[in-house]
């Protein structure tokens, strides 16, 4: 006879959701956050198999009091602080104009960086001239930190006959090749192995330039982004692989990406890349932990693979309603605060910084603003029907225009 079979459970699978739903307040306990301090930091030169803790750990330096602790407090002037404040403050300032120029239809769409000012500011500060950065569309605090002209970036979001890419781009997918500031792609993910490919040929060329590439937690569902772990390893390419967790892609929880029961950090250390998991809303840890990635990368010691856990405070863009899928409250809870309001509270316990300096300060920053984009606003915006001539069309395709273009174009009659 043949034995019977015991009884199985059937088969299921699991679906992530998210611990917050509008109405329903956000349990944050899924961060597994850190004590400002309390993470160790380990030799630049580490293994990348003994940075597994780090991944899972939360590399934190200001605390509730706004002290800057531990050992991955960094040494930086008043000078740099300050830079930082600003250029945290006009992206806020360049964001919220930005918007509201959108809702009056002057550009067809914008996405903001609320909440995620630090990041980009502190990363672009620990880098060095002539290192490349490959930005997903909510990094546009790397090209403040820079001080790239404001009126450039407004007149390729609003498309108009001074676009400096001729309307070949969505809004806010800048390039500014002088700001090492490649250009953004709309496809997923691909900055990462782009990044990737630029640091291994800046290598092979015996250059001193390293790369730095960007996606959001969404992103490292796509191939490239394993892809890329792969070659960075497998080549020690001189890269940083930073992933901004900021808990949501569009309507989808990060959860579904992967970042339930372990990190996305932890995916590099798998992949044999050192990597580290940081609080994004710290201005001063972004800066320690990029310092220490550049290092790293610069001396020949191999990639590294940061998540910077923050909140994407706004909607995903001008065309999203977040209130539909989160609570509408949700930022104002998120644990780890406001990156501009921990710096300005360190800088004023330091003495560098005042509630005066701050507000005139704001003053200032909107003020520029403002004036970038009223002339900005003259070469044409959406609503005037200001834009480049169809003759641009043409135009740095080819280094030297093939005979069939040409043709084209004098078809075209331009």
């Amino acid at each position: 006879m043949i034995p019977a079979q015991p009884l199985r459970p059937h088969l299921h699978l699991h679906v992530p959701e998210p611990t917050g739903r509008p109405g329903c307040e956000t349990d944050f306990s899924y961060l597994h956050l850190a004590r400002a301090g309390e993470v160790r930091r380990p030799p630049v030169d580490t293994l990348p198999v003994d940075t597994s803790d780090l991944a899972y750990a939360l590399v934190r330096v200001l605390d509730d009091d706004g002290r800057a602790v531990g050992p991955w407090a960094p040494q930086v002037t008043p000078e740099l602080l300050r830079q930082g404040l600003r250029a945290m403050m006009k992206t806020r300032i360049f964001d919220n104009r930005m918007v509201i120029a959108q809702r009056q239809k002057k550009m067809s769409f914008y996405m903001q960086s609320l909440g995620e000012e630090a990041i980009g500011t502190a990363h672009a500060l620990a880098l060095s001239q002539g290192d490349m950065c490959f930005p997903t569309y909510r990094q546009q605090s790397l090209l403040m930190a820079r001080d790239v002209p404001l009126v450039g970036l407004i007149c390729q979001l609003l498309s108009n006959e001074r676009d400096p890419l001729k309307g070949r781009q969505l809004p806010v997918m800048y390039s500014v090749r002088d700001a090492g500031f490649f250009s953004i792609s709309g496809n997923l993910a691909t900055q990462f192995i782009q990044a990737v490919g630029w640091g291994m040929a800046s290598a092979i060329k015996g250059d001193t330039k390293i790369a730095s590439a960007w996606i959001g937690d969404g992103a490292t569902a796509e191939a490239d982004f394993h892809t890329a772990l792969t070659f960075a390893h497998v080549y020690r390419a001189p890269v940083i692989l930073n992933v901004v967790n900021n808990q949501w892609a569009i309507s989808t929880f990060q959860a579904l990406a992967g970042g339930e029961a372990t990190t996305f950090a932890a995916r590099g250390v798998g992949c044999g890349i050192a990597s580290l998991r940081v609080d994004g809303n710290d201005f001063l840890a972004v800066y320690a932990a990029s310092q220490w990635a550049v290092e790293r990368a610069r001396g020949n010691l191999g990639p590294t693979l940061i998540e910077w856990i923050t909140y994407r405070g706004g909607p995903h863009s001008t065309s999203d309603d977040p209130s539909k899928y989160r609570p509408a409250d949700d930022w104002s809870r998120f644990p780890l605060g406001d990156p501009i309001a921990r710096l300005k509270r360190h800088v004023i316990g330091l003495g560098i910084w005042s509630e005066e300096e701050h507000e005139q300060t704001h003053k200032d920053l909107e003020a520029q603003v403002i004036a970038a984009q009223k002339e900005a606003e003259s070469y044409g915006t959406m609503a005037t029907g200001q834009i480049p001539s169809a003759a641009t069309i043409f135009d740095e395709v080819y280094k030297d225009m093939p005979a069939h273009l040409r043709q084209q174009r004098q078809q075209l009659g331009v």
